[in-house]
């Protein structure tokens, strides 16, 4: 992914990645539930943009990046913001390879399934910061972060998939 050879259109399609994230984390009600140690980002289901199209990471972490500023401030901006660069790319990297292919059953994408999986897991990061910033108890928020982001990208992977059968998100 070449930045330097972005068109004006790749720019204003991750700036609309972007602020459609923002939209779907700091807009009342969804607001309520996309911050600490319970969270569910509808937002997150932008996260499988980055399988048509490698980038929409850059839209995905700077619309998580300035989630993060808004919610909690500059720290989650920081620690949020890299943990969704360097996950949803190593993600991708990992599971592209199972885009064809179907589990239970054909309702979920295979790379779709192993990414939630993969990214929930990847939720010690912010639970690691929520220990330093607020003393919460490192395992359980891991868990509940964890199982909260789980749940979000199960049902953003149905959401993304429907979706694309109407728009091309690989253009």
């Amino acid at each position: 992914m070449d930045i330097n050879k972005w068109t004006a259109r790749d720019l204003a399609q991750t700036a609309l990645v972007a602020a459609i994230y923002v939209v779907l984390t700091v807009t009342p009600p969804l607001n309520a539930i996309s911050y600490g140690a319970y969270q569910f980002r509808v937002s997150e289901m932008m996260n499988f943009l980055a399988f048509y199209k490698p980038k929409y990471i850059v839209g995905i972490t700077i619309g998580c990046m300035i989630s993060n500023l808004i919610g909690f401030g500059p720290v989650d901006m920081v620690v949020g913001g890299l943990s969704t660069l360097v996950f949803v790319a190593l993600g991708v990297l990992l599971f592209h390879r199972y885009m064809a292919e179907r589990v239970f059953g054909g309702l979920f994408n295979k790379a779709f399934f192993y990414f939630s999986l993969f990214f929930s897991l990847s939720m010690f990061t912010i639970a690691l910061e929520l220990k330093v910033l607020y003393d919460l108890p490192f395992f359980f928020t891991w868990f509940t972060t964890g199982i909260g982001e789980l749940a979000s990208l199960l049902v953003g992977a149905l959401v993304i998939e429907k979706l694309a059968k109407k728009i091309d998100f690989t253009k």
